[in-house]
């Protein structure tokens, strides 16, 4: 497996994991990951969908794991952009297959409703997708679990904290929010320590919590544009509380007859890393109905 950087403008650096199969292709699979996490998410399932014919692209979004941190600008639109420059870098033309999960889950939302062209499938979930009423009652109802939403757009206070005990704090959102604990290996919270103790690599990963843009980004877009058209699944751990809310909330920006509601079983949050082969199985299954 490759892991190579892409240098898209003097500013602008995307590093990403591909794997490529022997013989024939079926078509490409980009897949965006999550916070806290970085393109090493889907170290377990490149292999599995590269085994079905797939070439498969996991990039490190502006700010997380290689890529350049240099930025202050983390609307998904433009860490949708960001995704597209690579696609020309790569001279991938053909439309591909788009899978999102958390923050990546939001781009991927992003990417579709601006380059719906560009796409076969979109994938996306474990979100609550900003401007939706599931964002709104994330941030009041369930304001306890997801207080980082808020702490996070603080300045300068949560970097000062959290300096030093980057362990702690990481350790703190995979023992919440997963069903599978013996996903996360020593040396896998290890990796995500080392890439989130790199200089302004927390102050980035905070960053891409400035969610009011988003929500009011997606409001016009559908406003103007209407409904996402593309074939959209959205995704949910089937021990996750967002399999609750995953479907209203798709609805909201996705025209109905492009929807499909998915789950994968035997994991919470991190659907990737608690199931890799029911995540890969779910997502194939659903990117070949639309081959």
């Amino acid at each position: 497996m490759k892991y190579i950087a892409a240098q898209l403008r003097d500013d602008l650096r995307i590093a990403y994991r591909e794997l490529t199969p022997s013989g024939t292709q079926r078509g490409v699979i980009v897949l965006l990951h999550g916070f806290p996490q970085t393109s090493y998410q889907y170290r377990h399932v490149l292999p599995l969908l590269a085994d079905k014919s797939y070439r498969c692209i996991a990039p490190d979004y502006r700010g997380a794991g290689g890529s350049s941190r240099s930025h202050n600008d983390f609307s998904k639109a433009t860490m949708a952009d960001d995704i597209l420059k690579l696609l020309d870098y790569l001279q991938i033309n053909e439309p591909i297959h788009l899978v999102g999960h958390d923050i990546g889950g939001m781009i991927a939302f992003a990417f579709a409703h601006r380059y719906p062209k560009r796409l076969k499938t979109v994938c996306w979930g474990e979100c609550p997708l900003p401007g939706t009423k599931t964002y709104y009652r994330d941030r009041t109802e369930h304001a306890v679990q997801q207080f980082h939403f808020i702490f996070h757009c603080i300045p300068d206070l949560p970097e000062a904290l959290i300096r030093d005990n980057e362990r702690i704090y990481l350790t703190h959102f995979f023992n919440k929010i997963a069903y599978n604990l013996n996903a996360f290996t020593e040396a896998d919270i290890d990796h995500y320590v080392s890439a989130y103790s790199q200089p302004g690599a927390m102050r980035c990963g905070l960053d891409v919590y400035q969610f009011e843009q988003d929500a009011e980004d997606n409001l016009a877009a559908v406003e103007r544009n209407g409904k996402v058209n593309v074939p959209t699944m959205v995704l949910s751990g089937a021990r996750s509380r967002h399999k609750l809310e995953a479907e209203e909330m798709v609805l909201e920006v996705t025209e109905k007859a492009k929807v499909e509601v998915g789950l994968v079983e035997g994991a919470a949050h991190y659907l990737a890393e608690e199931n890799p082969e029911g995540f890969a199985e779910t997502v194939l299954a659903f990117i070949e109905k639309h081959a």
